[in-house]
């Protein structure tokens, strides 16, 4: 049957496959195109493409041109890797189009002939198929319309910003096809050939013609004009290497001449000449000055080759240019190597010799102006994917060089082996502030506070080898060990995003402070400037906001946002992956992907063991969390969690809990208060009175009864506005359990802001026990809508989640809105 429908067309094809198979033989080149396939197959199942056709090349639909887009440079990536592990040149051409198609299937008997499975056709297949035939080996070609389109959604690439390269070509004229059309290039940082296409009998490029009757001398000046115009367009262009506008950074001159003066002639006569190229910039000696100061180096030291290397390193500068000038058998010889900062290697030189000193200046612009010619030949050996370390403070490259693969493994989720880099990163360099830092984001994830509270003392006491912006966000994390109120904290980190709004770390931690304290529109809100760029953690971003989102209530926010996640390199999984398939009923995707991510960490654990209690599994998720409290390395804090939930999950088997043990837990958060510093302090207040509202939920009131005094200065001695929340939950599900409902309604209503799931589950009960059937009704369909809460809300370190998770279960089973149509997010009380 046919259907017209708009998708996104790609063609591709194999540049100069015949010639390959000659050159290296029948069995080799099959050898290669079975390998070829298979990272074909690899690719469209990452980008969803639908494989039509193949021969030299291939023909895929896609449902959105931005999934088209990353499949073409992933493409081209994976060819090239192919041909460099076979010792051959692999280059591979493609063009992109949108359009309408008609698209139907082959009979079965058709197909067992040797026809397509489906068929397609439509006015855009050709457009298609005539951009491909434009362009360049390594070369990506769109239409105006899949541009417009893929750019808005450039942000789901898995590269940075920085590294996509695109490139308007102009109007072209395509054979069959009446009007003119604008092509445009995309492709990534120092692999994209950025040129304009090549013209050929079913497509040219549409130049404007000059008909209008004027003065000879009108006509002659527009002759003129247009010449200098074709001339412009159609100049060979150069060979450099480089994607437009990379970065070189220029040493000091090696001068070994008797002429001192000339080290600061001829190096600002480089940088002049150098810095009208159109095709590199030179790394300013403002930014040079601040990685010094980094390297804890002068900001006036000389860059000498060594100094220049590392230098570079740090930057992901491209390459090394060296200037020398040296006297030679009476001339006065001005040379200028070319030298690739990962391996220390000279790979080209070029060099002019002149007579006096007079001379000096047209032998450098004689150098420049071959290098600007073939510096690309020279370049073949420099590598293209350097990257730049981060800017941090530390004089030892090799421990930044550990920092920079502890970010890489914070980024993947992989916080053992960023642990271990951060560790190593420190042993080099004792003084590396930075490193602990990144110890300490580690443990404070961990749940282990006092673990980070010393790491943080460690990274304060070399303070001063810090910049300005690095002490601001240590001032933002003093105010959290030292337990200032929420609203101090977040003013620090809002303070840091507005002083530095381009600093990751600023949005993150002022979204997650907002988040703690039940503000999910403000965590969200916080979080878009990290939506709207690339940077290295933009995987875990994501993953948080579907956290928030799921909080919100949202569920297809937050799965788009997982989909998003996935999409980067090194993505382990999260925990909400699994929860949102059990939300929805998919026990058998939750248990496989909780299964998938491998060992998991102690948050993920209790999600893992809250899925296994919604499928009648209570026995594994206790034994489980027994288990994990048993292997905490310290008592206390997460431990005492772990245990808490442990003793929750037997609980919902029927097992009778002794009062005695949620006692102990208690007494420990409450012991822990008085000898722990302030952050772990306010974590252990928590702890307290979620171990209080487990034992009052589990029929111990009595437990609670006999520490209520020290309970209740408990949100009294810390002004933290989520413990006072807790503290008056507490008192009200003990005067609903004791009948007293109006005492319980009036500790509700002081409650002026309360965002905790289990505040809506004690105002549901209150109203049912009430008889207010209506208002219950309302209530309970707000919780049904943002079941997600329960497991995102993370108060005390998830201590509640069983609770939450039960309630779930129990609402799941409630009468549902007879009014299902009405909007879920309807006024609750």
């Amino acid at each position: 049957m046919q259907s017209s429908q708009v998708r996104t067309l790609l063609f591709t094809d194999l540049c100069d496959s015949l010639q390959l198979v000659e050159r290296i033989g029948d069995i080799a080149a099959a050898e290669l195109f079975q390998q070829h396939d298979r990272l074909v197959l690899g690719l469209q199942q990452r980008w969803n493409g639908q494989l039509i056709d193949r021969s030299d090349g291939l023909f895929i639909l896609f449902e959105r041109p931005i999934d088209g887009i990353g499949f073409a440079l992933s493409y081209q990536n994976a060819v090239d890797a192919l041909g460099r592990e076979r010792g051959v040149v692999l280059r591979a051409r493609a063009g992109l189009h949108v359009g309408d198609v008609l698209l139907w299937n082959n009979s079965a008997e058709a197909v067992a002939h040797g026809a397509k499975p489906v068929e397609v056709e439509g006015l855009a297949k050709p457009m298609a198929a005539r951009l491909m035939q434009l362009a360049w080996p390594g070369q990506v070609l769109l239409s105006a319309a899949a541009e417009q389109m893929a750019r808005r959604a450039a942000s789901e690439l898995p590269w940075a910003a920085d590294e996509l390269r695109w490139k308007d070509h102009g109007c072209w004229r395509f054979k069959g096809i009446g009007e003119r059309q604008e092509v445009f290039e995309v492709g990534l940082r120092g692999s994209a050939p950025l040129r304009r296409p090549r013209s050929g009998e079913k497509a040219w490029r549409d130049l404007p013609l000059w008909r209008r009757p004027a003065a000879l001398v009108t006509e002659a000046a527009l002759m003129l004009a247009l010449c200098g115009v074709l001339w412009t367009l159609f100049r060979p262009a150069p060979a450099i290497a480089f994607a437009e506008r990379d970065w070189v950074i220029v040493a000091a001159v090696h001068n070994a001449t008797a002429y001192p003066q000339l080290d600061s002639s001829l190096e600002q006569a480089l940088y002049i000449s150098l810095g009208q190229s159109r095709f590199v910039n030179i790394l300013s000696e403002l930014k040079v000055r601040d990685t010094l100061q980094l390297m804890q180096r002068p900001p006036q030291a000389r860059l000498d080759r060594r100094l220049a290397i590392e230098v570079a390193l740090r930057d992901g500068v491209r390459a090394v240019l060296i200037p020398s000038v040296l006297e030679l058998n009476g001339k006065v010889r001005v040379s200028v190597e070319v030298v690739d900062p990962r391996s220390g290697q000279t790979v080209y030189t070029r060099f002019a010799d002149g007579r006096g000193l007079d001379s000096i200046l047209a032998s450098t612009d004689h150098v420049v102006a071959a290098l600007r010619t073939d510096l690309g030949e020279a370049l073949r050996d420099v590598g293209a994917d350097q990257r730049p370390l981060p800017t941090v403070a530390t004089a030892n490259l090799d421990a930044l060089h550990a920092y920079a693969k502890g970010v890489d493994a914070t980024a993947a989720a992989r916080y053992d082996d960023a642990l271990m880099f951060f560790e190593q990163a420190t042993r080099l360099d004792p003084a590396f502030a930075f490193a602990y830092v990144g110890q300490m984001n580690i443990q404070h994830a961990k749940g282990n506070l006092e673990q980070a509270a010393a790491l943080y003392r460690k990274a304060v006491s070399q303070r001063t080898h810090l910049t300005a912006r690095d002490q601001l966000y240590l001032d933002a994390w003093a105010a959290d060990f030292e337990g200032a109120p929420p609203a101090r904290i977040a003013d620090k980190w809002r303070m840091l995003t507005e002083l530095y709004p381009d600093d990751p770390a600023g949005w993150m931690n002022y979204s997650m402070v907002q988040f703690a304290q039940g503000d999910y529109d403000g965590a969200l809100a916080a979080t878009q400037p990290l939506l709207g760029r690339q940077h290295s953690r933009r995987a875990l971003v994501l993953a948080f906001v579907a956290r928030i989102q799921l909080a919100r209530g949202e569920a297809s926010a937050a799965e788009a946002a997982l989909r998003g996640a996935r999409l980067h390199p090194g993505w382990n999984g999260d925990g909400m992956e699994p929860v949102i398939a059990a939300l929805a009923g998919d026990f058998e995707a939750a248990n496989a992907g909780f299964t998938a991510m491998g060992p998991l960490g102690p948050g993920t654990r209790m999600e893992r063991a809250a899925v296994l209690t919604m499928q009648g599994r209570s026995a594994e998720a206790a034994g489980d969390m027994q288990q994990a409290a048993s292997q905490c390395p310290s008592a206390g804090g997460m431990c005492d969690i772990l245990a808490l939930q442990a003793l929750a999950w037997r609980a919902r088997q029927g097992v009778s809990v002794p009062g005695q043990e949620y006692q102990q837990v208690l007494d420990r958060a409450l012991a822990a208060i008085d000898r722990g510093q302030p952050a772990s302090a306010r974590r252990n207040a928590f702890i307290a009175l979620a171990a209080a509202y487990h034992a009052l939920r589990a029929g111990q009131a009595t437990v609670v009864m006999q520490r209520r005094d020290a309970l209740q200065a408990l949100p009294e001695r810390d002004d933290d506005p989520r413990l006072r929340e807790l503290w008056n939950l507490l008192q009200a599900r003990m005067a609903l359990d004791a009948g007293e409902t109006l005492r319980a309604q009036q500790l509700l209503a002081q409650q002026r802001q309360a965002s905790l799931f289990q505040w809506r589950v004690l105002q549901l009960d209150l109203l049912r026990s009430q008889g207010q059937h209506d208002a219950a009704q309302r209530q309970l369909r707000w919780l049904q809508h943002h079941a997600g809460l329960a497991f995102a809300e993370n108060i005390g370190d998830y201590a509640l989640l069983p609770l939450n998770v039960n309630d779930v279960q129990r609402l799941a089973l409630m009468e549902s809105p007879v009014a299902s149509h009405s909007s879920p997010d309807a006024a609750a009380p």
